[in-house]
């Protein structure tokens, strides 16, 4: 494991390493393509914006849709990544097929990734995205060249561990907060009115009505985590409250592959919205070390 804390008093250096992963290729600066993609059970909204090389395949939480990327969307394709994005069946713009009931979005994912005609992709699971990204990494190793797993539990059955640090570390009446109190940091809340007033609109639209989180194709376990072979990114924000930092590196030290652990300061749950820069940061640099 290689432990990075991405330091304030780092600060400008941080930005000089962001601008020179995002260095501007205009081959990758064409507009992103929206459309929809049939799999057996849903129709799912996609967004692509093409160009060379293996994608990286954002995975987006509960309380978000793929809109929740677009403060990373662009830095992403101007480092010369084709990224994609999709709403989850049930969330957004993606629609459970009449009379259907949602499959576990590891198959989904497998479906679009043959309609896409993708063999091998990045995949960057955040919160309960990560839950999904776990599921289909370990499902289909082959296909997964890198992991990177945000501000998530995993939701992890029989991890004894895991349970007893939730238990002790309980905020009582935490869950009936506002989702904008869970999940972003104080820090963000205060000086970005503008940012938390557009992430709650997203929110408040994601879940359609009557909509049921897709299923596990197999039960999230440790036995899963250390079955992973690819190269695994770990971020944590240190202000999360809803998957704290503590309850990451429980899990994260059961993996068996390589893999970087970036502890964020100030990031609560909503790490790529709140700190877009720094994510990206993260996220770029990892994958650049996976390239051939």
């Amino acid at each position: 494991m290689r432990l990075t804390q991405i330091h304030p008093r780092r600060h400008s250096l941080a930005c000089l390493l962001f601008a020179l992963l995002t260095t501007h290729n205009p081959a990758h600066a064409q507009a992103p393509r929206h459309s929809f993609v049939d799999v057996p059970n849903a129709r799912l909204f996609v967004t692509d914006t093409g160009g060379p090389g293996l994608p990286v395949v954002l995975l987006h939480p509960t309380t978000g849709t793929s809109d929740i990327f677009d403060p990373v969307l662009p830095t992403l394709t101007q480092a010369g990544f084709r990224v994609i994005t999709l709403d989850k069946p049930g969330w957004g713009r993606s629609l459970v097929q009449p009379g259907q009931k949602p499959a576990s979005l590891a198959e989904d994912l497998d479906a679009l990734f043959t309609q896409l005609n993708l063999p091998r992709v990045h995949l960057v699971g955040v919160a309960n995205g990560g839950y999904a990204a776990l599921d289909y990494a370990a499902w289909r190793p082959d296909h997964v060249a890198s992991l990177v797993l945000s501000n998530t539990g995993l939701g992890l059955k029989g991890d004894d561990e895991g349970e007893a640090f939730r238990r002790n570390a309980a905020i009582p009446g935490f869950a009936k907060l506002p989702a904008e109190a869970r999940e972003m940091s104080p820090t963000y809340r205060g000086l970005h009115p503008d940012g938390v007033a557009r992430w709650k609109t997203i929110e408040a639209h994601a879940a359609q009505p009557g909509a049921e989180e897709p299923p596990m194709r197999t039960p999230n376990t440790l036995d899963k985590v250390a079955s992973l072979h690819m190269p695994v990114l770990v971020l944590a924000g240190d202000v999360d409250l809803t998957t704290p930092s503590g309850a990451i590196r429980l899990w994260a030290k059961h993996l068996t592959a390589p893999y970087d652990f970036v502890l964020v300061p100030e990031a609560g749950h909503a790490l790529s919205w709140e700190q877009p820069e720094a994510f990206s940061t993260a996220v770029i640099g990892f994958l650049k070390k996976q390239a051939p």
